[in-house]
Order: structure tokens, then sequence, then C-alpha cells
């Protein structure tokens, strides 16, 4: 959480923070609440200094053989722990009514992060690749996955329920090749690929700040205090949670995973339902980046991230364009945030199929990841996380893209090594 000094100092920037991004909270009501916090603790240690002071008079009283003299002591001791008694649990109270205060405080956002309420007040910052012109009636990836052979909605519906599919023969292999292709560029870069778990303990979720502002996008696992997650970011930096960590000579540490992810999709309904777009389960390749508390070292390494991203495009062929996120479409944990959409033909539009985040140290202070500074002094690190890409929603821009007249697919120059050299997918076959 973020420090209480600083919340003291910044009330008004964080009350603006948050009612930017759309958060219920009273910063007003944490200050009231950690004065009466700070009162009560001032008091409840005079008591206890008091009743210790007393406790060690008794004994040598008796001693002494002023016994009488002893009662009384002990009756007034008595007397200070009944005190204490209601004022602890008054303290108690207190601190849990600042605490759950406090993890709604947002982190400040840049001062370059555009208003609004939504995704619909993004600001675009550049376009890249031209869009495609057919000179017949395109598909939309769903037609084209039925008619190649490779998208089931319907029996996935039937497995899972709604927001299900099932990916088969090429499809299976498209959504294998591009996560590969991602983990490839990243680790050219110097990431380290990791394998980690998808289910994790609600204190994961809480330290990396997807709780408890996110918790109702969470599929929990009943009668556990264990969670699915929608990104390997909690897995990832929850990893060096607890640690101080070696940023040898100032380098940052990358690290990558692939993997599986779920999420609940609530307040999605009716949005995006038709095909592969808003699904429950999906798989992600996720880079993070953990650095020193240095805000023009995690802005370059936030533009970094980005670059990553927008290279996996490039190498996939398709037109996207990068957009920076509007207060009002940012996470409570974001200081400044890109996304990156794709051109989706069927939705005659820019699909959102990437995201890169800066959380300055809002996150490593949740989860408590240290470094230490050249003076030696203790830091908290800045964090960074970017979704190098998302499958099967990237399926969509890249059967859609690169279809032909003939009902065939392109298959990217890059993607060839992983597709044992298919340079197209057809409708006789993979």
């Amino acid at each position: 959480m973020l420090d209480m000094a600083y919340i003291r100092e910044n009330g008004e920037l964080l009350q603006r923070a948050a009612d930017r991004k759309g958060i219920a909270l009273s910063v007003a009501e944490l200050l009231e609440q950690d004065e009466r916090r700070r009162k009560l603790l001032r008091e409840v240690e005079r008591l206890r200094q008091d009743r210790n002071r007393l406790s060690g008079l008794i004994g040598g009283l008796m001693k002494q053989g002023a016994k009488e003299e002893a009662e009384q002591i002990k009756q007034g001791v008595q007397t200070t722990n009944d005190e204490l008694g209601v004022l602890e649990v008054e303290l108690t109270e207190v601190e849990a009514s600042c605490r759950s205060l406090m993890l709604l405080v947002p982190n400040p956002v840049s001062a370059d992060t555009p208003e609004g309420k939504s995704d619909a007040d993004n600001v675009e910052v550049k376009r890249v690749g031209e869009l495609p012109e057919f000179e017949f009636a395109p598909l939309s990836h769903v037609e084209l996955g039925e008619r190649l052979g490779i998208i089931d909605l319907q029996r996935g519906v039937k497995i899972g329920g709604a927001r299900q599919y099932v990916l088969k023969g090429a499809g299976w292999h498209l959504h294998r090749a591009v996560q590969q292709l991602a983990m490839d560029v990243l680790e050219s870069n110097g990431f380290t690929p990791l394998e980690v778990p998808m289910m994790v303990r609600g204190e994961a979720l809480l330290n990396t700040g997807f709780f408890p502002t996110g918790e109702d996008q969470v599929f929990a696992i009943a009668e556990e205090d264990r969670y699915l997650v929608g990104t390997s970011e909690v897995s990832l930096v929850s990893y060096l949670a607890g640690e101080i960590v070696e940023l040898n000579d100032g380098q940052p540490i990358r690290l990558a995973a692939a993997t599986s992810c779920f999420r609940r999709e609530i307040g999605s309904s009716g949005r995006d339902v038709h095909g592969l777009y808003r699904v429950h389960q999906f798989a992600k390749v996720e880079q993070v980046v953990v650095c020193e508390n240095d805000p023009e070292l995690s802005e370059r390494l936030l533009q970094e991230i980005t670059g990553n991203a927008e290279r996996i495009l490039q190498l996939l062929e398709l037109p996207y364009r990068v957009v920076a996120v509007c207060a009002g479409d940012m996470s409570q944990k974001t200081h400044k945030q890109y996304d990156i959409e794709t051109w989706m033909p069927s939705r005659q539009a820019y699909g959102e199929t990437h995201s890169a985040s800066n959380l300055l140290d809002f996150q490593a202070r949740r989860a408590n990841i240290r470094y230490r500074d050249e003076e030696g002094k203790l830091r908290y690190c800045h964090t960074l996380n970017n979704t190098a890409i998302a499958t099967p929603r990237i399926l969509i821009p890249l059967l859609e893209n690169h279809q032909r007249a003939d009902g065939s697919v392109y298959v990217p120059q890059a993607l060839r090594p992983y597709l044992g050299g298919k340079t197209e997918l057809r409708m006789d076959g993979y």
C-alpha cells in the first residue's frame, strides 16, 4: 500500500486519482480513521507503560512486606488492564477500517495520462501498417474457423458453457505458435522464461493489486484461499515477493511466462460475445520487469516492453495502433498505460490485444520487493508488465486480415517455422 505519510501529504491528489479511476473511496474518511488510530495507539501505549511500571513495583513491595500497598497497586493494574481491553478492541477495529480503506487508495496517474471515463476516451498515439482491402466479401474469424475446421464454438459451449471454445488441428497449432514466437522474442531480449502457478493464494492477488478492486473478475476455488488468475503477472511479481532483490549494476530483472489464464468477465454481459474475443479461458505470454526506483528508468522500460509487443505484431504482419489509456479505463494499480489495438475486419474496428503498464513502486510496496541503492539504503522497486500476446484473441486479426478469396489463410513468414513450414491454411486440411 502507499505510505500513510504520503497519503496525508497528498490527500487531494489521491482523491482525484480515485475519482478519475471510478474507485469509491473517501480519502478524508481514511485520514479521519488514521488520526483516530494514532490517538488510540498513543493512549494504549501510555496505559501499557503504566501497567508495566506498576507491575514492576508489586514485587518490590511484596519483598518489603507492604502487602496492603501491593494489593492496592494490583487493583490499579487490574483497572488499567480493563481500560486497555476496551481500547485494544477499539484500536483493532479502527486499524482494520484503516487497512480496508488504504487497500482502495489508487496509484496516482502520470501527468500525461488522458482524461476520460472509458476506453472510448483513450487517445491514439500512432498507427502502424496498412488496413487490408478485400476484392471479395471477407469472412469473420468464426466463419473462417468453421470452414477451415479449426474452431468449434458449439462443442466448446457444450463442454464448458458460454464463452468457451475448442481449437483443433491448425487452430491448436496457431494458438501454440504465436505463444512460442512471443516467448522467443522476449528471451532474445533478455527475459528469463518461468513456468509459474496460476492457482494462487489470495495474498498474491492482494499484493499485486488485483484485490480488492478486481476480486469480482477472479474465479475462486470453493472453500480454499486459492484462485485462478487472469494473468501470470500475479505469479511473476509474487515470485519476488518479500525479497531484497539484486539489481546488478542497475540492470532490471526481466521475467516472462506463457500460461493459461482465467477471467470471469463480470460486467461484460452482451459485449463481444461472438467468437473468440471475450472468453473465460485463454493463454497469455506476459512480460514483467522489476527495476530501480527511478521514474525516468521505468518510463524508458515502459516504452521498451510496449515495443516488444509491437515487434511481435509486426512479425505477424498485422496492422495496429497504440493508444494512451485514459484514467477512467485504468485499474487501481496503474500509473501509466498503453494499449495496443489490432485491426479486426469483422468488427471494422481496432480491438484491444495488448496492454502495457508502469506501476512505479505501488505493487512492490504491497509485495514488499526491495533493493539496496548505491548508498546501501533499502528502497522499493518499480514494476512494469505487458501482454506480449494473448490467444485465442490474436487469432481474430490473424485469420481475418490474412484471408484470401479462395478461402485460404496466408501464414506470416515468422510463424512458418512453428507450423512445419506451412505457408497457408486451406479447407482441404492443415
